[in-house]
């Protein structure tokens, strides 16, 4: 599901669409137009994270309002959206509320919640054949039987969050294995493996997926052009000139150092030069200062 689908899906109605984009959304009369386009998720296979997350929204905010039953129907179709966040958006929204004294019948979440959460849990950990073990046991028959029965597709919506992870991961994998995440066998799972564009290899049992960009491994390289503006700077300056004798150079010196890599940075030191004192250096001193007299002197 794309981010554009997942904000707009397409089956949405024009009428849906002002409500959930608009202020609307916040008020509590139309709480009963959102539900009854849950119903019609439900009753349809559609999907519309962001209309269900409105309808707990108004229950946050009225709690007079609050329906459990049709929370655990948002929870249901959060929980085929894995391994999108939907499911936990939902339960971010579900406050810790009394015991309404006005519903007619005790409150099914408190109940139904724990085992909801363990099924997104192995969803999202892509522990599927646990999560069809758990989903046909007696302890969620009463999930099945009130809940997951009427929404129309639960279980093929599930098996497409299998499908999104095997595809994700695998080029080849056995008929068993993938027929246990399924929760499909004989001509029920030929007719699912045909239906997806999947062959299998009779004499191997091997499903053989198509390749696509996740189930391909191809080396990338990561190249990163980073361009500096460069200003002209002049030529590097020392004023200390390594090829004059020791003997001449003054005992602090200046030195003043123009960065290239770096415009417009100068940086400078001051360097003590302590000259020996001994004989062979004042007479290269003397030495030195024998060309200046005569250069300066008069012709």
């Amino acid at each position: 599901m794309s981010m554009t689908s997942w904000i707009s899906p397409p089956t949405r109605t024009e009428l849906i669409e002002d409500l959930v984009s608009g202020v609307d959304r916040y008020n509590p009369s139309n709480v009963s137009i959102l539900e009854d386009y849950l119903y019609h998720q439900i009753r349809s296979g559609e999907y519309d994270c962001l209309a269900n997350l409105a309808i707990l929204k108004l229950y946050q905010f009225n709690p007079d309002l609050y329906n459990p039953d049709v929370v655990v129907n948002i929870l249901i179709k959060a929980l085929t959206a894995c391994p999108l966040p939907d499911f936990n958006l939902c339960i971010s929204l579900l406050d810790e509320r009394p015991i309404n004294a006005t519903l007619d019948e005790p409150d099914p979440l408190p109940t139904l919640l724990p085992i909801l959460k363990g099924l997104h849990s192995l969803l999202y950990r892509c522990r599927f054949p646990k999560f069809w073990e758990e989903y046909h046991s007696e302890e969620l028959e009463a999930l099945r039987d009130n809940y997951t029965v009427e929404c129309v597709g639960f279980e093929d919506a599930v098996r497409e969050v299998a499908v999104r992870a095997v595809k994700a991961a695998f080029t080849e994998i056995s008929a068993k294995r993938l027929g246990s995440y399924l929760d499909l066998t004989g001509a029920d799972f030929e007719t699912y493996i045909q239906k997806l564009g999947w062959t299998v290899d009779a004499a191997t049992s091997v499903v053989s997926i198509p390749p696509n960009p996740d189930n391909q491994i191809v080396a990338t390289v990561v190249q990163e052009s980073i361009s500096l503006p460069q200003k002209d700077v002049e030529s590097d300056t020392c004023l200390y000139n390594a090829s004059i004798p020791a003997a001449i150079v003054p005992q602090t010196a200046m030195i003043t150092l123009k960065a290239r890599s770096i415009p417009s940075f100068r940086l400078q030191c001051r360097a003590s030069a302590i000259l020996a004192q001994s004989g062979p250096i004042r007479q290269s001193k003397k030495a030195a200062k024998a060309p200046r007299r005569a250069i300066d002197a008069p012709n």
